[in-house]
């Protein structure tokens, strides 16, 4: 029965993206990647290769996969790297990673689609990162006896899994050969589940933090931008979190901005331009300005952002007025109190910081402006948050290399 509802769910979905397709750009995406997916397989190479399969749903469980994926193809080359997305957000940011050897969109969950990607990628060992549970795909790798491994992964009371009314969809975490979690809270409700191929070792995404942060680029611009000045990095911005940020901006002249919206679009762009009433200049547009007469930088380009936070005194980290946060610890490895939304309860680094007073949730500006304006004048209090911050990143490295010496033991 529930094979015959989970069928029917996936048909639902399939039916619901065509059509968003036909007004949302990210929806049109998703379809047009896979068609002709499995012919586009380079399923002969395959077949005569040692392949390991990663599978992420979007960039964030990208970054959690990529020191994995790293550190596999250094100590085992002989290794093919495969690699999949579900998102579209995900595989067209990263689908020339150099580091894969095959990237690819996964099909939609049905049996059959399971049963033939499995049979062209030819995966011996296989990394599903976080959260993705896709039934037909688990239970034919299970089927076929190959190692699949579920890292990074977290689990709360309130997921399906541990509701009484879902004792079959409990079942796909049978399929996994082990798993691999951020925190004993997961290893106990997955124990009580009477599932104990588990194994705390913590999230993969701190190894990923430290190793950008100790391989710092020459960004002269921002160099020259925030010398002898105090500067707030604001990263994955949407616009709840820019109407706040701006009014802050907007009232205090002597501090620097750099302000990294989520959504980079032109018309996006210029609409902070304009909010914004102190002098502000594009990123791409930079060229002999004299960088000392402006007070806010906004990005318009992706990949700069991990390098950024460096720059900054304080992070601000969007998204907590929508979805959930985005990736605070890419700021906090510099030793950046970071500050950001409500939604962060799922986030367990969010948890830890806040917990710690390394980092701070607020509802509304006269939060913001209130725990900004103690951060900028206590230097006592900035500087005790932001060692604290550092250290906890570092504190939480090594997930990889466990993750590694496991699996290979096994």
């Amino acid at each position: 029965m529930f094979k015959i509802i989970y069928s029917i769910a996936i048909k639902f979905y399939l039916f619901a993206i065509h059509l968003a397709a036909l007004f949302n750009n990210k929806a049109k995406l998703w379809v047009k990647g896979r068609k002709n997916l499995l012919k586009n397989i380079p399923a002969k190479e395959l077949k005569s290769s040692k392949n390991i399969w990663f599978h992420v749903a979007s960039v964030g469980e990208f970054e959690q996969a990529r020191p994995l994926i790293e550190k596999i193809k250094e100590k085992y080359p002989q290794y093919k790297i495969i690699l999949s997305f579900f998102s579209p957000s995900g595989y067209e940011l990263r689908k020339n990673y150099e580091k894969a050897d095959f990237i690819t969109y996964l099909p939609i969950d049905t049996r059959k689609n399971a049963t033939n990607f499995i049979q062209a990628v030819n995966p011996e060992i296989v990394f599903f990162v976080k959260y993705e549970f896709w039934y037909f795909f688990l239970s034919e790798l299970h089927k076929k006896g190959i190692k699949t491994f579920l890292i990074s992964a977290i689990f709360r009371k309130n997921q399906i899994f541990f509701k009484k009314y879902a004792k079959n969809y409990s079942k796909l975490l049978t399929f996994f050969t082990h798993i691999f979690v951020q925190n004993s809270q997961s290893q106990q409700l997955l124990n009580a589940k009477k599932i104990n191929n588990v194994t705390v070792v913590g999230d993969t995404r701190f190894d990923r933090v430290i190793e950008i942060a100790e391989k710092r680029k020459n960004l002269h611009i921002f160099e020259q931008f925030t010398e002898n000045t105090f500067c707030i990095v604001a990263g994955s911005t949407w616009q709840p979190d820019e109407d706040l940020l701006i009014k802050f901006i907007n009232t205090h002249k002597d501090i620097k901005f750099i302000i990294a919206p989520h959504e980079i679009n032109n018309a996006h762009i210029e609409k902070l331009t304009i909010k914004i009433e102190q002098k502000s200049l594009i990123y791409s547009k930079i060229n002999q300005q004299k960088l000392s007469d402006y007070q806010v930088i906004i990005i318009d380009t992706i990949g700069l952002l991990s390098q950024l936070y460096r720059f900054g005194k304080i992070a601000y980290v969007g998204g907590g007025f929508g979805s959930g946060i985005h990736n605070i610890i890419e700021a906090a490895v510099y030793g950046c109190p970071v500050i950001f939304g409500t939604n962060y309860q799922k986030f367990k680094e969010a948890t830890d910081l806040i917990s710690l007073n390394a980092s701070f949730s607020i509802k509304n500006y006269n939060e913001l402006k209130e725990i900004l304006e103690k951060l900028i004048f206590d230097k006592n209090l900035l500087q005790e948050c932001s060692s604290t911050a550092q250290q906890y990143v570092y504190r939480n490295k090594g997930a990889t290399e466990k993750i590694i010496n496991s699996i290979f033991k096994l």
